[in-house]
């Protein structure tokens, strides 16, 4: 998951990974079954977690439970809990912890946000929203401060895992119900914590098709954001695997900060230094444009590559004729929270956890997300065209 220059690259670092679930470092336990080191990937992160791999690629062949035009209202294999003591007369206040506002996967997520509580009516009767700005401190003394504002539900949006942790378990200790989405914390205090796949089916998806796409024993550049970020790990971890299994020839593992100009002379590099290139694989799509343009600039062919949803890269994909593929980690479950803090406080019960679908554009599928109306780091799976205020709200 956007900036055209590098100056601001690094205020973006962590919010980049925004874009995911946080899970949790793996236990020497876990270490053991983790794969072997292949050529050019080096050895499996600390993050790599077998069964939370295995279970993730499960999911992508799941089917959801849930209405089939919604999918933020669907589950992938329910684990339904009771909230009976939160039930509460409305209308009702909800309060929301947001990590940052400072990418456009998270503003497109957040406009996605307030529309659904306006499509709620006079059910919601004050939504507080305060932005963290990317700063742990910031997040930790804003739960804190809506922990007096007589809020019913919290919704969190964690900037970090285990530094978010203690602000969340002091939330649900204040007996406010809390639901945590995006990405997670170290505790199962919530009474859900709701996100699509996550990242490991992110990676797999787009590794295996790179993989399949360019010739065999070929040559693969892998474009990363930073490291140290948990879901940016995990897809990184599946990619490693998939890599691996593939015996395809890393050439390269590089961060690109996110900054198109630092991806444009990464890549132009790696042309320079090898040739060619057989393909390329991302952990957050927002720099995919600026890396098929590296290619374009050197006469070079664009080789299979995955992005995301963002509109500019399925338009280039689309008018260039790439061999692409773009997973997702969708917008459209920024309506979730919402929907999930009024079932709570109705007594309803919910699943905990809330998986979502995680659906993956392709070929045969890309005219159905593209949209030339709407701006070009607009996100396709917003799920917002239903929402009050559409198309204009997110444009």
């Amino acid at each position: 998951m956007k900036r055209s220059m590098a100056a601001t690259a690094a205020l973006l670092l962590v919010s980049l990974a925004g874009c995911a679930t946080d899970e949790p470092a793996a236990s020497p336990s876990d270490a053991s079954s983790a794969p072997p080191a292949g050529a050019g990937t080096g050895e499996q992160s600390k993050f790599f977690v077998q069964a939370d791999y295995d279970n993730e690629l499960a999911l992508l062949d799941a089917a959801p439970t849930g209405p089939a035009d919604k999918p933020w209202e669907q589950v992938l294999n329910p684990k339904m809990v009771d909230t009976a003591k939160f039930k509460k007369d409305g209308p009702h206040k909800i309060c929301f912890s947001n990590a940052a506002l400072n990418n456009p996967w998270r503003q497109v997520g957040f406009k996605t946000m307030q529309a659904e509580v306006e499509a709620q009516g006079d059910r919601i009767e004050e939504f507080v929203h305060v932005d963290a700005e990317g700063k742990d401190q910031k997040q930790i003394a804003d739960i804190n401060d809506l922990l007096g504002k007589s809020c019913d539900a919290l919704i969190v949006s964690p900037n970090t895992t285990a530094t978010l942790t203690p602000a969340v378990e002091a939330a649900c200790k204040a007996g406010l119900p809390v639901v945590v989405f995006d990405r997670g914390v170290d505790t199962d205090c919530p009474v859900t914590f709701i996100n699509p796949i996550g990242g490991y089916g992110f990676g797999h998806v787009g590794a295996e098709f790179v993989s399949q796409k360019m010739k065999p024993g070929g040559k693969v550049l892998a474009l990363r954001i930073l490291p140290g970020v948990d879901v940016l790990e995990t897809r990184w971890s599946a990619a490693k695997v998939a890599f691996d299994k593939a015996q395809v020839d890393v050439v390269g593992v590089e961060f690109t900060d996110g900054d198109p100009a630092k991806t444009k002379k990464i890549v132009n590099d790696y042309i320079q230094r090898h040739g060619t290139i057989d393909g390329v694989w991302m952990d957050a799509g927002a720099v995919a444009v600026a890396a098929v343009e590296a290619f374009q600039d050197a006469g070079q062919p664009v080789p299979p590559i995955n992005g995301e949803d963002q509109l500019d890269f399925l338009k280039m994909w689309k008018d260039e004729g790439l061999t692409a593929i773009a997973p997702t980690y969708p917008t459209y479950q920024w309506r979730t929270p919402i929907i999930a803090a009024l079932r709570i406080l109705d007594g309803e019960q919910v699943s905990a956890p809330w998986k979502l679908p995680q659906p993956t554009i392709t070929q045969e599928n890309l005219d159905s997300y593209l949209d030339p109306n709407m701006p070009p780091l607009h996100y396709a799976m917003c799920g917002c065209t239903d929402l009050p205020g559409y198309p204009q709200r997110w444009k």
